[in-house]
């Protein structure tokens, strides 16, 4: 009982960092996986890096998107593209206001 009540503090401290920061960090990269593996072609998407464009075509070799921007095809790994950006750009106007 009391070697018990010397480790509960450790315990106590995995189970709160794991609810507040490992279990929603997996769930964001599931969602962001789940993402890019959902991309179609006319998609429009921004790149981590910023880069804006649409999805041209895919290349499965190399697990890559081909993004047509203004000065060109340019080929990006499925995992460069954001979610969360690629998110906000596709919202209706009515919803930035």
């Amino acid at each position: 009982m009391d070697q018990i009540q010397q480790f509960l503090p450790f315990i106590l401290i995995f189970v709160v960092m794991y609810f507040f920061m490992i279990r929603p960090q997996m769930q964001k990269a599931k969602k962001e996986k789940k993402f890019a593996e959902e991309l179609k072609k006319g998609d429009r998407v921004v790149t981590k890096s910023g880069l804006h464009g649409k999805v041209f075509d895919f290349s499965e070799k190399n697990n890559a998107v081909i993004i047509e921007t203004g000065s060109g095809k340019l080929t990006y790994d499925r995992s460069a593209i954001s979610l969360e950006m690629s998110q906000k750009l596709n919202q209706p106007a009515a919803d930035k206001k």
